[in-house]
């Protein structure tokens, strides 16, 4: 069956699954394949569980024609996401970085949802499966789509750019994470410059940081707004500071320079780009700009991100989806910046490092020795090399037993790691 037949199904039965443990009545079911699994396995009991159809690309799962054997599942589902891409009459943001991409994406959706009716990505569904899934989601009703999309190797992005064509693009910035598909910085920069590159393509435009050099040299010949302190930025950054939650003041062209003040409750300076690239889409779309300060300073982060929270014990703040040396450096660098007494961190691995790993964790450690921390707990073996100054702690569960009878009081801690760290099984604890 084609593409063209299996959208005309797809618009009888407009809800996509690919899980029959939350599987949705009325539903198209893809089963999707990994190393681990074999979704065609369970093509009967999504069907049993009320699929409509189930895309599947093994033929000894056919049962009826409610299931469909196509050469490759995934494939598939792709292919299909890029045809109803092409129905689509709305424009498409897409969003890439190595940080912040997931917060400016949430802060993008907040502020043009005061005037549009908008689809972003839920939570970080940014990979070669999230996209299609998402852009399958957006219908007649939407006006606007902000598009995540993540990467790990070089390639992917472009992959991606093919299905959701993005109309605008943003990279919120460009640093060090996983390098055992990327190998060194500079494919790290090749991975992102795809989008660029597709916007260049399509004569599209992008939101740019003009104070980020490296983004400023990529972005040559395309048509941008930019933002930041730099005199010739379409938005000017005027004040910026966090202690701990980001305030900031700024204006536009737009609004004969009167100054627009953010009182955010999001926590590190680091996030006054994520804030001010929501700001610069907002302008760009025509949304007054009194509705881009309240959809900002009313946005609250959570899963982990950016979180500031007060417990029975201690404050902390919460950074641990995700860690790589460039977030991490910047987590340290405001938190030791921060004007509070106590200070204690509780820093994760970083993950995907590959060769890498071992440099990178060692400088690292090099920062937190400049820096005047009150305790130090690390969390990993690939800190154990340089354990000889501080508490190393094989896994979070260790570390949670220790501080049953070594307890942080009256303390500021921040936690800081990668999502598999699982740091946030300790927030009982401190």
């Amino acid at each position: 069956m084609n593409i063209k037949k299996i959208y005309s199904l797809f618009k009888k039965h407009p809800i996509i699954s690919t899980d029959t443990r939350s599987i949705k009545q009325s539903s198209i079911f893809f089963a999707l394949s990994g190393e681990n699994f074999d979704g065609n396995k369970f093509a009967i009991d999504a069907l049993e569980k009320g699929a409509a159809y189930c895309i599947i690309d093994n033929p000894e799962y056919e049962l009826d024609e409610r299931t469909i054997l196509v050469n490759d599942s995934l494939k598939t589902l792709q292919q299909l996401a890029t045809y109803h891409r092409q129905q689509l009459n709305l424009p498409i943001i897409g969003i890439t970085g190595t940080n912040g991409k997931t917060t400016s994406k949430e802060l993008i959706k907040e502020v043009l949802s005061k005037k549009y009716r908008v689809k972003a990505t839920a939570g970080n569904f940014n990979n070669h499966i999230g996209v299609p899934l998402t852009i399958l989601t957006i219908d007649n009703d939407d006006e606007i789509a902000v598009i995540e999309m993540g990467t790990n190797h070089i390639g992917e992005i472009n992959t991606l750019c093919k299905i959701a064509d993005p109309d605008y693009g943003i990279i919120t910035n460009i640093g060090i994470a996983h390098l055992e598909g990327f190998i060194n910085y500079e494919g790290v920069k090749k991975a992102k410059n795809e989008l660029y590159d597709h916007i260049r393509q399509v004569k599209g435009k992008i939101i740019l940081n003009l104070d980020d050099s490296e983004l400023a040299s990529l972005a040559d010949g395309i048509d941008n707004m930019s933002f930041g302190k730099d005199f010739h930025a379409d938005i000017h950054v005027l004040k910026v500071a966090a202690n701990p939650f980001v305030t900031l003041q700024w204006n536009s062209f737009n609004d004969n320079n009167a100054i627009n003040n953010i009182e955010s409750n999001l926590v590190g300076i680091y996030n006054s780009n994520n804030i001010m690239t929501a700001i610069s889409t907002g302008v760009l779309f025509g949304v007054p700009e009194k509705q881009i300060n309240e959809a900002i300073n009313n946005y609250t982060p959570s899963n982990m991100r950016s979180q500031y929270i007060t417990t029975d014990k201690n404050k902390v703040l919460i950074d641990a989806y995700n860690a790589n040396p460039t977030s991490m450096k910047a987590a340290l660098q405001n938190f030791a910046a921060m004007e509070t007494a106590n200070k204690c961190i509780i820093i994760g691995e970083m993950k995907e490092l590959g060769m890498a790993s071992k440099q990178e964790h060692n400088n690292i450690l090099q920062l937190i020795n400049s820096m005047n921390f009150e305790k130090i707990f690390l969390v990993g073996e690939s800190f154990k090399p340089f354990s000889s100054k501080y508490k190393v702690f094989h896994n979070t569960t260790e570390l949670s037993l220790y501080l049953d009878t070594n307890p942080l009081i009256n303390k500021t801690v921040l936690l800081k790691g990668s999502r598999g760290n699982r740091l946030e099984i300790l927030l009982d604890k401190i």
